[in-house]
């Protein structure tokens, strides 16, 4: 059977062929979801995958602060019968393709803007929204019904789009219940997190964690820290008995190495999958298996058996 990433291949494949003319190979209309982010893709692909061609334009393994995409993905969205996209200034380098496309007359769903996003509270970023909402599945339970609701009201054929959508936001809330299961085995006083960026904010408020600080002190990657950032948060790690600093698995960890040699403590380095989906085989194929694989990660890195 087709896994969802080979079935979204497709789709990109077929779309990129036909969305100009707005027809399939049969010469038959196609409605076609247009996804930025991958991580959307996946929900979007079970959401109205069986209504619509979805096409995701973020690769597997990309940052989503700073993929980019070609003239022929530009003119696709503007073809698209909706686009979803995450919003809140995540995509960096697609927010203005898919403002073009808004107002030449796409309907489009920014789904962060609709789940009760929380602001950044780190000095740098401070009163913003913060973009990375899928690390809360309480609120992708939120994001399927959003975009199943877009679905039925733009896609012909997908009225029924809520209900049938009904089966995989139960896996969500299944999800959500399997990790708060996994988090409550670590006591109070070891959920502390110190990540590359500010990318668990979503996550630390559902399941009780506290966030110390992060090597680059911004929501986005595209920032860089200084060398008194990287000091005070040494010292912070030091002060606070962290064992682990989480990395994205997209990104270079030589900051967050830096940062741990420079920590009176002996810190853990231990890659996440935290902002993106991988190719098949990768760990980390869709958003389900990704946050699995990040819960088991925490827990295993803040366990009292650790080192």
């Amino acid at each position: 059977m087709p896994t969802p990433a080979h079935r979204r291949s497709s789709a990109a494949a077929l779309a990129l062929v036909f969305a100009l003319s707005g027809c399939t190979a049969d010469g038959d209309a196609q409605e076609h979801v247009v996804v930025t982010t991958n991580i959307l893709g996946d929900v979007t692909e079970n959401v109205l995958g069986g209504r619509a061609e979805v096409t995701v334009l973020m690769p597997p393994g990309a940052d989503p602060h700073s993929f980019e995409i070609s003239a022929q993905e530009a003119a696709l969205l503007e073809s698209a019968s909706l686009i979803v996209h995450n919003g809140l200034g995540l995509e960096e380098g697609v927010g203005h393709h898919v403002t073009a496309a808004e107002e030449a007359g796409v309907p489009t769903l920014e789904v962060g803007a609709h789940v009760d996003p929380l602001d950044y509270t780190s000095d740098e970023d401070e009163g913003r929204p913060d973009p990375h909402f899928w690390t809360d599945p309480q609120r992708m339970i939120t994001a399927v019904d959003l975009i199943a609701e877009a679905g039925a009201e733009e896609i012909d054929g997908a009225d029924n789009a809520r209900a049938e959508a009904e089966g995989y936001r139960e896996q969500v809330e299944e999800l959500d219940t399997w990790m708060a299961e996994r988090f409550e085995t670590l006591p109070e006083e070891r959920r502390a997190l110190v990540t590359n960026h500010h990318v668990f904010g979503y996550l630390a408020e559902r399941y009780g964690f506290e966030v110390i600080g992060a090597v680059v002190p911004s929501g986005t990657t595209l920032a860089s820290p200084s060398s008194s950032d990287l000091a005070d948060l040494a010292e912070a790690v030091d002060r606070a008995g962290v064992e682990a600093v989480f990395v994205d698995s997209s990104q270079p960890d030589r900051l967050a190495r830096a940062m741990a040699e420079e920590a009176g403590t002996e810190v853990e380095v231990v890659s996440l999958f935290s902002e993106s989906l991988t190719p098949p085989g990768g760990g980390a194929e869709t958003y389900s298996e990704m946050m699995r694989a990040n819960t088991d990660a925490i827990v295993d890195a803040l366990a009292e058996d650790q080192g």
